[in-house]
C-alpha cells in the first residue's frame, strides 16, 4: 500500500495543531505506560497499522512486555491487565466507537471507579487525539516503516 500524500507538508498549520494536541496528552494526569496501551487499543479498533506499530515500540521502550502487548486485542479475556487498565480499555473502546455505544453508563461507572474526574477528562482527550491521528494515517495510507 502506497501513501496517498504527506499531510505534514500538505497542511503545516493543521499538523502544528495536531502536534500541539499530542504534546498536551503527554503532560496530562494519565501515566505514560497506560497512554500507550490506550493508543494501541484505539489504533487497533481503527485499523491503523502505523499508530499500532509506533505505540507498541514506544510501550516496549517503557518496559511493556510483548505478552501484554499481544493481549491488548483480547483484553477482556486476558488476566494480564489490572482494573485501571481494563477500565481505560473499556472507556477507549466506547469513546472510539461512539456511534455504536454512546458510552454506556456501566462503562462510565467502571471508569469513574478507577479515574478521578480530571483523569477521565484527560483520558478522553488522549483517546480523541489518537483517534484523530488514526484518521489521518488511515485516510492517507501511512504505513509503518522497517
Amino acid at each position: 500500500m502506497n501513501p496517498r500524500l504527506d499531510y505534514y507538508s500538505a497542511s503545516p498549520k493543521a499538523m502544528k495543531a495536531m502536534i500541539a494536541m499530542e504534546a498536551l496528552t503527554g503532560n496530562l494526569s494519565i501515566e505514560a505506560a497506560l497512554l500507550h496501551l490506550v493508543k494501541i487499543r484505539a489504533s487497533q479498533l481503527n485499523g491503523c497499522a502505523f499508530c499500532t506499530d509506533m505505540h507498541s515500540v514506544d510501550a516496549r521502550r517503557l518496559g511493556e512486555t510483548d505478552r501484554r502487548l499481544y493481549s491488548i486485542v483480547v483484553w477482556r479475556d486476558s488476566g494480564f491487565f489490572n482494573p485501571r487498565e481494563r477500565a481505560a480499555f473499556a472507556w477507549t473502546e466506547a469513546v472510539t466507537l461512539l456511534s455504536e455505544s454512546h458510552v454506556p453508563d456501566d462503562v462510565y461507572t467502571q471508569a469513574r471507579e478507577q479515574f478521578s474526574e480530571g483523569e477521565l477528562v484527560d483520558l478522553t482527550i488522549a483517546v480523541t487525539t489518537i483517534n484523530s491521528w488514526n484518521r489521518l494515517a488511515v485516510s492517507f495510507r501511512q504505513t509503518p516503516s522497517d
